[in-house]
């Protein structure tokens, strides 16, 4: 059984009729209904006709007749033996096809030096994109990565991101997380600021509350403290279109996207194209589940499911890597990748749909609380660890 969504409490205080965009507007303006999934479809069959005729690559539309609809892949340039970069929109930044996850670095069992090591290999081998967020592994995350850049001049070499973790509390209280995030990476700005962990039914009210989070971005980006913002989150599809439904100008968006995400709860169907239609810059991210259960259980290899995530049109796929083998291995896929035409994409996505994606098996960060942060938890009035049946 899945677990229930988690809807904002009818006496929440920090939800005002007047900053929220309701429940209706919101069903009216994406042409979607989670409780219904059959009006999936709506938002993706009017981009149908702008995209029929582009060259690239076909997102199928869940619950649709509709042809399916092409999305162009981002421009790419490579060298012989390197990992190809992809153009950051009309920008003149180019970035890895694969990047580095900041969790994974700072994890209790990952010695301070191996975390350090895997950042700087990756940089030495042409990785430039490196995610994190203010409360990964209560901060030893930004930590080792601010120590790891500072060495050799590579903070100069990468395109930095990391998190802020208000959940829900105020632009104040995002913009103290900059400054600490800021020093604890050891530099005078980042490259990209995204809202952490859109996973609450009542998160895009609060992000966008008068004095809300989304000033925090604005007011960074105008004292030059960040280039770009952008968000993040794993739950539901909804959340994300909720958030894009308030038509702010992220430059990014990063969502799970994986050879199971096209058939359960897919954001691969339902946000993609429309991060596309919106000119979002969409990152990828969860492309071996969260945590490796498929490929230890052979389902899928890691090969199969980084050219998968990599094939789809995105900026970047993190990957979260805690021992230096594991980078090794993720970057050798990288340097060897070449996109998978059509065919190859949809053969992937039948195979696994006919068996184990279907039922969202390997997707428990949609249908679970188990991976949830506990700064989320903490301000949603959660228990700090999941309850287990």
């Amino acid at each position: 059984m899945h677990d229930a969504p988690n809807s904002p409490p009818a006496d929440d205080p920090s939800v005002t009729s007047s900053s929220a965009l309701n429940r209706r507007d919101f069903f009216q303006r994406t042409g979607l209904a989670w409780a219904g999934a059959a009006l999936g479809g709506s938002l993706l069959g009017s981009a149908d006709a702008r995209a029929q005729d582009r060259e690239g690559y076909p997102v199928p539309n869940e619950n649709s007749k509709q042809p399916p609809m092409t999305l162009t892949p981002l421009e790419e340039r490579r060298e012989k033996g390197q990992i190809p970069r992809r153009k950051f929109g009309k920008h003149d930044l180019w970035i890895s096809a694969i990047g580095v996850g900041g969790f994974s670095i700072g994890g209790e069992k990952v010695p301070e030096q191996e975390g350090i090591a895997i950042v700087q290999e990756a940089v030495d081998r042409g990785v430039n994109f490196f995610d994190n967020a203010w409360e990964y592994n209560k901060h030893v995350s930004e930590e080792r990565m601010g120590k790891a850049l500072a060495e050799g001049g590579r903070r100069d070499k990468v395109f930095l991101m990391t998190k802020v973790c208000t959940h829900g509390r105020d632009a104040q209280v995002g913009m103290q997380q900059l400054e600490e995030s800021l020093k604890r990476l050891r530099t005078d700005h980042l490259d990209l600021w995204q809202i952490h962990e859109c996973v609450y039914w009542n998160d895009p009210e609060r992000h966008f509350m008068k004095g809300g989070v989304i000033e925090a971005l604005t007011k960074a980006k105008e004292q030059g403290k960040v280039r770009f913002v952008g968000f993040t989150g794993h739950k539901d599809p909804a959340i994300h279109l909720a958030m894009l439904a308030y038509d702010y100008p992220f430059d990014t968006c990063q969502l799970p996207l994986n050879v199971f995400d096209a058939s359960f709860h897919s954001f691969e169907q339902r946000v993609l194209p429309e991060l596309h239609r919106r000119g979002i810059l969409p990152i990828g991210m969860k492309s071996l589940n969260g945590n490796a259960r498929a490929q230890q259980q052979h389902v899928v290899s890691v090969e199969e499911a980084l050219g998968y995530a990599m094939s789809l049109p995105v900026l970047t796929t993190v990957s979260g890597m805690d021992t230096l083998p594991i980078l090794r291995e993720n970057l050798q896929v990288a340097t060897d990748f070449q996109r998978y035409p059509a065919e190859k994409m949809a053969a992937l996505r039948q195979k696994f749909a006919d068996n184990v994606a279907s039922d969202g098996r390997f997707e428990l960060y949609k249908t679970t609380n188990d991976y949830e942060a506990s700064e989320g938890r903490a301000q949603h009035g959660f228990p700090q660890q999941p309850v287990k049946a």
